[in-house]
């Protein structure tokens, strides 16, 4: 619910399935990297670093969505993907939205 209150609207354009735009919705809620970040958000120190590492590349709903949650949570969430490291701190990616 933080996250829809901050402004996040899910980014259903890279679902290639034929199916309505809720369950669009409901595919992008379920990328590993996002379940992998509530663990972690869940298991760890208020102050910690969460690092995940992804063997693909993040998906632009997803990186939408750690920017938001880097800001909400004020954490630090480092994600190494098939490409680059991002680290998303205070509401920005380190990658300057550039993946």
């Amino acid at each position: 619910m933080k996250l829809k209150s901050a402004g996040y609207v899910p980014n259903t354009v890279q679902v290639v399935f034929d199916v309505d735009e809720e369950e669009k919705e409901t595919v992008v809620s379920y990328h590993s990297e996002k379940l992998a970040l509530a663990f972690g958000l869940i298991n760890s120190r208020s102050k910690e670093t969460i690092r995940i590492t992804k063997n693909l590349r993040i998906c632009g709903d997803c990186h939408l969505a750690f920017k938001l949650l880097s800001e909400i949570y004020r954490r630090e969430i480092m994600v190494r993907d098939a490409i680059r490291f991002h680290l998303f701190r205070k509401g920005n990616c380190s990658c300057m939205d550039f993946w």
